[in-house]
Parts: structure tokens; sequence; C-alpha cells
């Protein structure tokens, strides 16, 4: 297989109606490891926000069961993507986070602004540190995906393109970003969570490298301490090497899914998607408009 074998792939499809497959090539072929790191930063955005921050500590999910949530979020946006959207599978997985969303009270503003997040990180991670910059196709694509995908969940007055996400994504947290303690307390266990993954002796550098990837505005909101300006140019500038090295790497052949990773530990003997998240007692019988 050529390098730009899955370039070609995508340049054979339609992103207005083919949108899946062109993410699916980008989330499990070409940019796995980046989307991954990408997305979690994304959802660390929006702890930021207090009105999300809070909710977030106050059902104890995140900051008492770090390890289960972070499995249970990255299953299920998976399996969307993986089976499609309009698959029964992946029905029952936009149904799954519906029912969970359902049985708290959260504005569509924030959930605009959630979905915002999952659109602007990811392209502004690969436009800085991804082995290629994502082609014109794969934008369309990501905005259409998410556009379909909050239209199932019930999100009103969703951006039309990229700009608008960027500018709903950077405006939402110009208003909002907010010291808290209950939000800090959320992004530093999922911060802990994150390290744990890495050997013992890692620990310190690899939470240093995390915040040399802060901006200052999500730095400051969580009252985090800048690193060096020569720290975040090493943090930034390793992966960006890291970027010119993959340039050379062989097309992966086999898809690279997250439920095969072994940070993911809460099902080892497999799952459920209808079983996943969270259940709490006054949970209504359905909020799902897949």
């Amino acid at each position: 297989m050529r390098r730009d074998h899955w370039q070609r792939r995508i340049a054979e499809l339609d992103p207005e109606t083919q949108f899946e497959e062109i993410a699916r090539i980008g989330l499990h072929h070409e940019f796995p490891w980046d989307y991954q790191q990408a997305l979690s930063f994304a959802l660390f955005r929006t702890y930021a926000v207090p009105s999300i921050g809070r909710l977030l500590f106050d059902t104890g999910e995140f900051t008492e069961r770090t390890q289960k949530r972070h499995d249970d979020t990255a299953l299920v946006l998976e399996a969307v993507l993986v089976d499609g959207m309009e698959s029964q599978d992946g029905r029952a997985a936009v149904r799954r986070m519906n029912q969970m969303h359902g049985s708290y009270d959260i504005s569509n503003d924030d959930l605009r602004y959630v979905l915002a997040t999952f659109v602007v990180v990811p392209h502004r991670w690969l436009q800085d540190y991804g082995w290629r910059k994502p082609g014109e196709r794969e934008v369309t694509a990501g905005v259409r995906y998410y556009q379909r995908l909050g239209a199932l969940m019930g999100i009103k007055d969703i951006p039309q393109d990229l700009a608008g996400f960027e500018e709903l994504m950077d405006s939402y947290e110009a208003e909002h970003f907010t010291p808290d303690p209950k939000t800090r307390a959320v992004a530093d266990a999922t911060l802990e969570l994150l390290v744990s993954f890495y050997p013992r002796i890692a620990a310190k550098p690899v939470e240093v490298f995390s915040r040399a990837l802060m901006d200052d505005a999500l730095l400051d909101a969580f009252g985090y301490e800048k690193p060096s300006r020569p720290v975040v140019a090493m943090a930034r500038g390793g992966l960006r090497l890291r970027a010119r090295i993959e340039r050379f790497m062989p097309p992966r052949r086999k898809p690279h899914y997250a439920r095969d990773l072994k940070r993911i530990k809460t099902y080892p003997g497999g799952f459920m998607v209808e079983r996943l998240g969270t259940f709490p007692s006054t949970m209504p019988e359905m909020n799902d408009v897949a």
C-alpha cells in the first residue's frame, strides 16, 4: 500500500453523503493517536465551563469513577462511528447518550458548545501536530458528521460550517471559562487518570507535558501553573517531530480501535452499548430523537 492509500480513497468519497466513511478512515487509519489525544483535550476543555464542570463533579462520575467514565465515553462515541449512526447499533449508542443527558438539566447552549469542541479541537490539533493537514473533504466530512450526530441528540441551532463551530467554541469559552473549585477537581481527577496510563517514573513529566499543550485561557480557568517557555517549546516541538517521522511510516491496514487499547480497563470481558454510562434513579425512560 502506498502512503497516500487512504487519501486516494477519501478522494473517491462524497463528504456530503459519505461523511461517516471519511470519518472512520481518519480516526481508525490516518490519525488514530492524534484523534484520541485531541478528543480527550476537547472533553477536558468542557470541564472549564462551570455549568458543565460543576454538574460532572456533582454526579461523582468524573471524580469517583474516573476510569469507568473515561471508558464509557470512548466506547459509546466509538460505537456510533464504527457501526454508523443509521444502523441499529449506532442508534442504540446515540440513544444511550440521550438517555444519560436527558436525566440532567443540560442547556442547549452547553450541548452545542461540547459538540463544537469535537469539531474544532481535532481540526486544530491536526493543523498543528498531524503528519499531514486534513484536506477539504475531511474538514467537510467532520462538520457533517457532528451536524448529524447533534441533530440525533436533539441539539438546536447547530453551526453550518467549520468557521461557525470555531466562532461558537471560542466565544463560548471567552464568556464562560471561570475558575471554580468543582471544575478544578474534575480536571485534576482526569489528569490523574491520564498520568496513570504511563509508568510511575513518567508521572510528573506527563503531567507537565499535558499542561504545556494547554492554552493560557484553559490554564487560568483551572488555576494551573503555566510551564516555562522552553518546556512548552519542547513539548510542542516533540509532537511536530513525531509527525515528521510518521510521514515515512506505511499506512495502517488494520483499523485502530479504542476498545482494543490497554487503557480501556473497565470491561475486560466485553461490553454492551446499552449498559454503558450512568443510570441515575431519576432517569426518564426515553429522551431520544434518533
